[in-house]
């Protein structure tokens, strides 16, 4: 069964077609069939990722599955949330010749300056990744499957690391003792958020699907 991935996200296709390698489906990414990516303008990880499955489902005519995700910090109330991917305002101006993933790297880097300047002499540094999986086999699907997957750690005061994306390198998992850019893509698939939220769809796939 094909499974569109709601999502350009090299990283997170790898991440996804690695933790549903015991299904039958083969995951693609959206882009691969020239579909853009939708907008996402609700305030919950659930809204966006039903608005970005059905709008993947619709344009490939099949089956989709949508992951919306993102970093919860306590003392922020729950910022940077659901604009955690665009937490920072990066400069209109793109600088000529910078790739999709360059700029992707651009953006992790603000994001995550802009992070620590808000938590600066906060003592309460108590975050978790969230992440939520929307999976339809149609665009019209009455019953859409969803799964989340919570991952507590803390904030690091400067990051530590060099794997990962996004936020891992300031997120630090006490009961691994490592921040998440510090751990191999076997640990990380095995505890992440996304690893949780993974497991859970797997039962549904398998039990409602039938996959």
């Amino acid at each position: 069964m094909r499974l569109v991935l709601a999502s350009n996200n090299a990283k997170k296709l790898v991440e996804l077609r690695a933790l549903f390698g015991g299904l039958d489906v083969e995951l693609v990414a959206q882009g691969q069939l020239g579909i853009a990516e939708a907008d996402e303008p609700h305030a919950t990880f659930i809204e966006n990722a039903l608005a970005k499955a059905r709008a993947a489902a619709a344009a490939s005519g099949g089956a989709a599955i949508a992951d919306d995700s993102g970093l919860c910090v306590d003392a922020l109330g729950g910022a940077p949330g659901v604009v955690s991917a665009h937490f920072a305002p990066l400069p209109d101006a793109r600088p000529a010749g910078l790739d999709r993933e360059a700029l992707r790297r651009r953006q992790d880097a603000a994001n995550n300056a802009l992070l620590l300047e808000r938590l600066r002499g906060v003592a309460d540094r108590r975050a978790h990744f969230v992440s939520t999986l929307v999976a339809l086999r149609s665009a019209q699907d009455p019953q859409p499957l969803v799964a989340v997957g919570r991952w507590p750690g803390e904030i690091l005061a400067a990051p530590r690391g060099e794997g990962g994306f996004g936020y891992d390198p300031l997120m630090f998992v006490p009961d691994l003792g490592r921040s998440v850019a510090e751990l191999d893509a076997a640990t990380k698939n095995l505890h992440s958020h996304r690893a949780r939220a993974a497991a859970q769809m797997v039962v549904l796939l398998r039990e409602v699907w039938g996959l």
